[in-house]
């Protein structure tokens, strides 16, 4: 029997990535295994990694290879851990933390990933070519990033011990991998005399050299079980068939497993009946037949778990057995195991051909099974004329065949051709390449043969040249100590400096808050002045001289304006919206009441500037965090950050997805609506054009960008409210749309935005009818007004009714323009920001808000004219928009939408019926008056 042998040479892999020298070790085929060559590594080879990149451990080393490892080496081996273990890493769509075995890989310089220490594919690995690791101070105990060109990965480790491990260790593999030299026999060398130095540099060091945490890290961490998570949340659903063969292989070991345990046993009890049976004929000459076919049992057995252990990293080699076994039973095992391996062979070989069998078969069944259905169809065909339809069917197809028979081998052909000439095409280069590496070895030869001479004919060094180069040697090395010692004193110094800086900016914030709130102050008791002031102007109980004094002192305080130099955040005359922060007032005696105001609104604006907007800027920025653009959500989240107000960094992206939502399904119906109305504009002229042409140059007068009616906005706007007029022919166009549509433009900055923000307040937002002929809507929801503000406000309610004030001259048009220029811009855009979200209820709030933030001072006015006056200026007088949203959404509570819908139907209902009525009434007054003339005709006659 031919016995076959198989010889593998060993490369044991050190720590660092160093391989020893190899050794050849001859080791058997295994025969009696089962076959896992896809799932598990070839066992039996020592240092290799067999299962996801874990090697074995320092104690583990073949014995072999012991002898020609250095004491150098022992002492790098001895103080060096294989970087792996367990991690929790960030991800996934919830965003939550799921545990990972990470192993390094010496040779791409990548950190695979796994779910489990026994898995064999990796879920992903991490790039360390071009990545760069850091840690944020405010996270977890543990968190550590790395980022790579690609993504950045958020990871956790155990403690901070562990995470500054992985991090110094990480950055040592990202240097090594960069100074890697091409030798392995240099690289060992170098990697050896490059961790001693290393670690005296990092003496040297800020940061020190982090100690080795104990089963945390290394390979005795993948004998700990895994950290307890969640099963569901630590499968990774975006890798599914990588999940599927890992668990199969985990399957797999375990029953291997079981099947090791039990040939363990029965190796135990071969072992002791060979034994025995030793002992009894150990004087007989010849061995007994049946010693050497235990002895056999017991090699296979060792072998066999020893190639199919799953846990053992690299198993020891078993070499007394072989030693102790007499020369002959070692020939009848090689003999034994070789004929099995012929017999396995043999009967691969007989499968594979049963195989093709059962495809020839397959085939042969198919071709039959079509004949079959051809030949029943064919006969089960009623008269000649069927069946002869049915042979022209099949001789037409076989044509079409054919004819595809003929184009697949054309395109063949093609094929052929095109792979014949990409072959000429390899070849040319391949000689090119050929010739290319002659050229560079001729080259590398003159240089070896040029070095040789260079080096056979050193110049002469005499006696005082040595002396003056060791002499520079040595004063270089001094200047490099200096510059060492001037390198830590001068890092000293920057922290030193650093923490001076830090220390002096606090400082600095702290008075500058200091300044503005003092500042603050200074503006409210101003304002209070100018007040006292205003009421002294009122007072009608003044002698002439007192009112003079008065108002020089009302002139000296208008012309008195702050010139100081340190005043922190002056108030700017437009705001970022181009809207006038301080409003214009024609009559002269409002000069005093616009003064007043921007006192006001400079301390509202010097107080709340550190208190409320930078959190608030923090809250929206963690909000928008990792969320794409136009992929928000509704939810109470979101819905109390538009209530406390939006910074504009994000109020145009915020805005765009509201009126995306409320339009998606008409946007989708019409993607170019748009284009084509305003195509329709250009084409044919509307009967509103003119009312929208003489309401232009109406809107927005105090923003700077609709001031001129050559700036584009005006014209921009213009296009809007023509396309809308198309967009909806029931209402075309209505006196207020212009302003909605302004703002629009102001804050989304796009034409086709704008027009769709209008189309979803119109349509979508505000009731059916509001903004038609009758208004109809509009007059509902100002007796809706009414009954809230007699539930909320009595008595301001019942001050209205004692001087006969109608609320709804003041509040009608607030409702129609949703307080565009009512109120102060920014007031404005955060009752807007509310609204586009929650709806009409807002405006609700903020009306009532209105009146209950004024409501002791409406109620000292006792004449109904200076009411009216009061109520047409009074909103914009308001600055502080923190206590004006405060009372709109908790004073305000309960506002349930369910009750203001309910009374919106009953008032409806009820306007209905008298509009009803006064159109009868109407019918019949034009009735009388027709027969009154025609009575009066008839007597005219008759005269």
């Amino acid at each position: 029997m031919v016995e076959f042998e198989k010889i593998i040479v060993m490369e044991v892999e050190y720590p660092e990535g160093n391989p020893c020298p190899a050794v050849s070790t001859p080791l058997p085929l295994q025969t009696g295994s089962p076959t896992v060559n896809d799932d598990i590594a070839a066992p039996g080879i020592p240092g290799e990694v067999t299962v996801n990149g874990m090697g074995a451990p320092a104690g583990e080393q073949s014995d072999e290879a012991a002898p020609h490892t250095s004491s150098l080496e022992h002492d790098i081996e001895a103080s060096s851990i294989k970087l792996c273990g367990y991690l929790s890493k960030l991800g996934g769509r919830l965003k939550n933390w799921k545990s990972r075995w990470f192993t390094y890989e010496e040779g791409n310089c990548q950190l695979f990933y796994y779910r489990t220490s026994q898995d064999v594919n990796p879920l992903g690995q991490i790039e360390l070519h071009n990545a760069t690791f850091g840690y944020p101070l405010q996270a977890d105990g543990g968190t550590f990033h790395i980022q790579t060109p690609e993504r950045t990965y958020i990871l956790k480790a155990v403690n901070h011990q562990a995470m500054m491990y992985w991090l110094q260790q990480l950055q040592l593999k990202r240097w090594q991998n960069r100074e890697r030299p091409v030798s392995p026999v240099t690289e060992s060398a170098q990697t050896c005399a490059g961790g001693q130095t290393q670690c005296a540099d990092n003496e040297e060091d800020f940061l020190p050299v982090v100690k080795t945490p104990t089963g945390v890290v290394g390979e005795e961490a993948a004998c700990l079980p895994a950290p307890q998570r969640c099963n569901l949340s630590n499968v990774s659903f975006k890798h599914p068939l990588t999940e599927i063969q890992n668990s199969v292989h985990s399957l797999r070991l375990n029953r291997l497993s079981q099947e090791l345990t039990r040939s363990n046993s029965l190796c135990k009890e071969q072992q002791e009946t060979s034994a025995s049976e030793t002992s009894t004929k150990r004087s007989q000459d010849t061995p007994a037949s049946t010693l050497p076919e235990v002895a056999i049992l017991l090699t296979d057995s060792r072998r066999k778990a020893q190639s199919l252990s799953p846990n053992l990293r690299c198993r020891k080699k078993k070499t007394t057995s072989s030693a102790t076994m007499p020369a002959d039973w070692r020939q009848i095992g090689t003999d034994r195991i070789s004929r099995l391996q012929h017999e396995v062979f043999s009967l691969t070989e007989e499968v594979k051909s049963q195989k093709e069998l059962v495809w020839l078969l397959h085939k042969a069944l198919e071709a039959a099974q079509q004949e079959k259905r051809t030949c029943t169809q064919f006969l089960s065909a009623e008269g000649e004329q069927e069946r002869l339809e049915l042979l022209r069917h099949r001789e037409r197809h076989v044509a079409d065949l054919g004819s595809q028979l003929e184009a697949l081998r054309g395109h063949k052909e093609a094929l052929q051709h095109s792979l014949a000439q990409k072959d000429a095409h390899i070849t040319e280069l391949q000689e090119h390449v050929v010739l290319m590496m002659e050229r560079n070895h001729a080259k590398q030869e003159v240089i070896l043969k040029l070095s040789e001479q260079v080096g056979a004919q050193p110049a002469p060094v005499d006696a005082e040249t040595r002396r003056q180069q060791q002499e520079e040697v040595e004063n270089l090395k001094d200047d490099i100590e200096a510059y060492k010692i001037q390198n830590k004193f001068l890092n000293s110094e920057i922290y030193q400096l650093t923490q001076l800086w830090r220390n002096s900016s606090e400082q600095g914030k702290s008075l500058m808050v200091k300044c503005a709130y003092l500042e603050a102050k200074n503006c409210q008791v101003e304002s209070r002045y100018l007040g006292v002031l205003r009421k002294l102007q009122e007072n009608k109980g003044l002698d002439s001289t007192q009112q003079e004094a008065v108002k020089r002192l009302i002139v000296d305080a208008l012309q008195g304006d702050v010139t100081d130099s340190l005043k922190l955040n002056p108030v700017k005359e437009y705001d970022e919206y181009g809207f006038k922060v301080i409003a214009d007032y024609e009559v002269e005696d409002m000069k005093l009441l616009a003064k007043i105001q921007a006192l006001e609104i400079r301390s509202n604006n010097l107080l709340q500037q550190e208190a409320a907007d930078r959190p608030l800027l923090g809250r929206w920025a963690q909000y928008m965090s990792g969320r794409p653009p136009g992929e928000l959500a509704a939810s109470p989240e979101l819905k109390a950050l538009l209530r406390a107000g939006m910074p504009r960094e994000y109020r145009r992206q915020v805005w765009r997805w509201l009126v995306q939502v409320r339009t998606l399904s008409l946007r989708e119906r019409y993607p170019q609506r748009y284009q084509e109305l305003c195509d329709k504009s250009q084409a044919s002229q509307h009967p509103a054009y003119r009312q929208i042409q003489l309401d232009l140059h109406r809107t927005l007068t105090s923003n700077q960008h609709f001031s001129s009616p050559s700036n584009p906005a005006v014209q921009q706007l213009h296009r809007i409210l023509l396309a809308f007029s198309w967009q909806n022919p029931t209402i075309g166009y209505c006196q207020g749309l212009n302003r909605l549509a302004a703002i629009a433009l102001l804050v989304l900055q796009s034409e086709e935005d704008a027009f769709w923000c209008l189309v979803a307040v119109v349509e979508t937002i505000m009731p059916q009818d509001y903004y038609s002929k009758n208004l109809i809507a509009s007059q509902v929801d100002q007796r809706v007004l009414k009954d809230f503000m007699v539930e909320k406000m009595p008595r301001l309610m019942a001050h209205f009714e004692e001087h006969n004030i109608d609320v709804s001259l003041i509040t009608f048009n607030w409702f129609l323009v949703v307080f565009v220029e009512c109120l102060a811009s920014d007031i404005l855009l955060r009752v807007w920001d509310a609204f586009l979200y929650e709806g009409t209820k807002v405006i609700f709030r903020y009306a009532l808000a209105l009146f209950k933030y004024k409501e002791e001072d409406i109620l000292k006015i006792r004449d109904n004219v200076e009411i009216y006056q009061y109520l047409r200026f009074f909103t914009k007088t308001i600055s502080d928009s923190r206590k004006l949203t405060n009372i709109a959404f908790n004073e305000m509570n309960p506002f349930p939408m369910k009750q203001l819908r309910a009374r919106r139907a009953l008032h409806l209902e009820r306007l209905q019926a008298e509009l009803s009525e006064l159109q009868r009434i109407q019918e019949e007054f034009v009735a009388e008056s027709a027969e009154r003339k025609d009575k009066d005709l008839d007597e005219d006659e008759d005269a």
